[in-house]
């Protein structure tokens, strides 16, 4: 990690411990090296440095790339690892910054859903993580945050001391998929894509946590 974004961790574990009683699952499952893709639920803003503060390696973010107009924000977004992108996260300098960590063997945080969910629950992904999955060699770790939408969801001005916790899940190979990707027809990538969204939201949702297993940061 650099200075600057150590010092950022540092900051952030320490307001989700004091203000909302955080809880951390099965970080090990995390490769500390190598290209990752971390895909998670959305509940939140909450959501992207809660689950890059319960690693031990530093992580790469999504950032609307509007941000990076000012000098201040864009600097410390940059030190933190920010990736800018479009409004809608699909446009083709975004996905060429994020392929491009992830084959310098970077961690990125990714949503499938694509935006925050707006009634607490779990949304379809969408394909675009999909085509990210299958032109980079990363692993996959689903993961699922807890109480953020109840903490900082949409419908509210300003963040509530609700606990939150994030879990990590077993890791996801999507080689086979990967290999027919290579020599299959525009329209089977096409369902290629979307079936590795759907596997990926499907084992996301398959995370509880579990207090026997609790990690504490």
């Amino acid at each position: 990690m650099s200075p600057v974004y150590f010092i950022g961790w540092v900051l952030f574990r320490f307001i989700y411990a004091v203000c909302f009683r955080w809880r951390v699952f099965n970080p090990e499952r995390v490769p500390l090296k190598g290209p990752v893709i971390l895909a998670s639920n959305h509940g939140s803003f909450l959501d992207p440095p809660l689950v890059g503060a319960g690693l031990k390696r530093d992580i790469n973010y999504l950032a609307r790339d509007t941000l990076f107009r000012f000098p201040g924000i864009g600097w410390l977004l940059r030190k933190w690892n920010a990736v800018p992108v479009d409004r809608d996260g699909g446009g083709a300098r975004g996905l060429k910054a994020i392929l491009d960590r992830l084959l310098a063997g970077g961690a990125v945080i990714l949503f499938p859903e694509g935006t925050r969910t707006r009634n607490g629950l779990l949304h379809p992904a969408r394909s675009g993580i999909g085509l990210i999955v299958i032109k980079s060699p990363a692993v996959v770790i689903p993961v699922r945050v807890f109480g953020t939408y109840d903490a900082y969801g949409r419908h509210h001005t300003f963040p509530r001391p609700r606990q939150v916790a994030v879990k990590y899940g077993p890791p996801l190979h999507f080689e086979k998929l990967r290999a027919e990707a290579l020599i299959c027809p525009k329209p089977r990538l096409k369902e290629i894509y979307q079936q590795v969204a759907d596997e990926i939201m499907n084992a996301i949702a398959e995370l509880e946590p579990c207090s026997d297993r609790q990690t504490f940061p």
